[in-house]
């Protein structure tokens, strides 16, 4: 339950403590006097977003605290999940910095606002009078159902099937458009990858391919120099050859007789084999030049081939090619790879449908089962309300598809009066009966869900007279197993509370600020009897309000 709260420097307020016993509380106070800058403080621990805005003092932090008193049994494992220190006396505390960024801590050590939401939640419950529009939405009278029923561990073990379900149909949907599109281009990337593999180019050298067309291209021209030269080289009388011969002779014969002589002669020597030799292998050349045509034509026809293949692919090598067939590959593999996922996703999705159906077949006659237990459970609480001729019928429809939750689409029908004919809640209540449908429907859930702290932020809008302190009687029944916070204005209800608190603006050196304070039984009288005759306080008021709180 929630046993003290601290604020500072939150809109209107500068200080603010105040203790919460259990049972419960009626919180009074003029309307503007701060009710809802309290409560909006408060939603701050709760897991809220954080307004800059709300700083009194912009250049001073704000911080709200909370204090808690815990179950052990029912609170220990989630501290020790989530490697958090327990303490029956647990401090939830919220900062907003000046620099408009704010923080959250769970008894001093920071932690993100999903994880405080998430304890906040088992912690404290705050319904305004805003809330009540949430019983006209089919979600929240599904909700109602599951949780009357003990159904929610199985709605999130649907909701987790559900999940993947929608991933498992969306990756589908995805696969398919994709297969479309590639469809689309397969015709013309499989046209290109068999026009690359037709070239040949693992075992293609292009520079080798055009030296070859090159000399094809100029055999003629080759064979008459080549020609010249070997007239050069043989010529009887002028040719290279038998005039080195002849200088070699004389050197020779010269030799013996000098030293020089014989290592000029050496040298000849040796540039005479190497003319030998190149005028054998030019002649070698000469012999084997020959042009042929069909193999000329080969040539040039593969070269043009890979120009037109550079320029197609905007590439200037053979390895760009080879990447771009590899890549091309890889493309047609990945499209057959690509119908198997289809066919993967289509098999999963159908297992899950299958899980789905049954889980959601599991809930369905779970729910029809409690429905006329809800249905009197919420009729008897309505009748010590005032309203003992209401008529109720919960039906549920089925959706031929999966929803968040199942199959089933819950609606509440009403009649406040005899006689009058059953239709949807939202058409069928007016705004008493609808504070009174909400609190039985609120006492309800509480106790299933075995809340703490219960805030009921004027659920008793629109009602008076017996009916306002029956609705008080109830109250206090409900308080007899959590702690309940009650914001009124009604003077039976203010009256049913174990103590009472007052919120009022106050002025502290020329600034307005807002402060709450636990009432004495004489302030609680003189409360009272203001809320009975306004704030010209008479002696019958303040005699009804002392027979108010007896």
């Amino acid at each position: 339950m929630l046993s003290h709260l601290s604020i500072r420097n939150y809109a209107l307020i500068d200080i603010l403590d105040i203790d919460f016993p259990s049972g419960m509380i009626t919180v009074t106070g003029e309307t503007g006097a701060g009710k809802s800058i309290i409560l909006g403080a408060l939603k701050l621990v709760l897991g809220e977003r954080a307004d800059y805005k709300s700083l009194k003092n912009v250049d001073e932090k704000c911080f709200v605290e909370a204090e808690f008193i815990l179950d052990h049994e029912l609170f220990s494992d989630f501290f020790t999940d989530n490697e958090l220190d327990y303490d029956s006396s647990t401090i939830i505390r919220r900062e907003i910095l000046p620099s408009g960024k704010s923080r959250a801590f769970i008894n001093d050590t920071p932690v993100t606002l999903h994880l405080l939401q998430t304890l906040t939640k088992k912690l404290i419950d705050i319904h305004s009078q805003f809330d009540s529009a949430e019983l006209m939405n089919e979600k929240f009278q599904l909700h109602l159902l599951d949780n009357y029923s003990n159904t929610i561990v199985e709605v999130k073990e649907y909701q987790q099937v559900y999940h993947q379900y929608l991933f498992e149909k969306n990756k589908l949907q995805s696969l398919k458009d994709k297969l479309l599109s590639d469809n689309e281009e397969l015709d013309y990337k499989n046209y290109l990858l068999d026009e690359l593999n037709s070239a040949n180019l693992d075992s293609l050298n292009y520079t080798e391919l055009e030296n070859e067309l090159n000399l094809l291209k100029n055999s003629e021209y080759l064979a008459q120099i080549l020609s010249e030269i070997k007239q050069l080289f043989d010529n009887d009388e002028m040719g290279v050859l038998n005039q080195i011969r002849e200088v070699y002779s004389r050197m020779d014969k010269g030799s013996q007789f000098s030293p020089n002589l014989l290592k000029l002669s050496e040298r000849l020597s040796s540039i005479k084999l190497e003319l030998q030799d190149i005028y054998s292998e030019s002649e070698f050349f000469l012999e084997k030049l020959d042009f042929n045509p069909l193999r000329f034509e080969e040539l040039s026809q593969k070269i043009d081939l890979i120009n037109s293949l550079y320029l197609k692919h905007k590439v200037s090598t053979i390895e760009d090619l080879i990447d771009v067939r590899n890549t091309l590959s890889k493309d047609t593999f990945d499209l057959v790879n690509l119908e198997n996922q289809i066919l993967d996703c289509e098999d999963k999705i159908q297992k899950l449908e299958s899980n789905l159906n049954n889980l959601a077949e599991s809930l369905h006659r779970k729910r029809l089962k409690h429905i006329p237990e809800l249905e009197n459970k919420i009729l008897n609480i309505l009748s010590l309300l005032g309203m003992e001729k209401s008529q109720i019928e919960i039906s549920m429809q089925n959706t031929n598809d999966y929803t968040q939750s199942g199959t089933d689409i819950v609606t509440i029908n009403f009649s406040a009066n005899a006689g009058m004919r059953l239709q949807p809640i939202a058409k069928a209540i007016s705004g008493g009966e609808r504070s009174r449908f909400m609190l039985a429907i609120k006492k309800i859930m509480s106790e299933k869900e075995a809340l703490p702290t219960l805030i009921l932020d004027e659920i008793d809008t629109g009602v008076s007279g017996r009916i306002a302190n029956e609705m008080g009687i109830l109250m206090q029944n409900m308080a007899k197993t959590m702690q309940l916070l009650v914001i009124t204005h009604l003077p039976q209800v203010a009256a049913k509370g174990n103590i009472q608190v007052k919120v009022e603006k106050t002025e502290i050196k020329g600034e307005t600020q807002t402060q709450i304070r636990l009432l004495s039984h004489h302030e609680r009288i003189e409360e009272i009897a203001q809320l009975i005759s306004g704030s010209n306080i008479t002696e019958t008021a303040r005699k009804q309000a002392l027979e108010l709180l007896k």
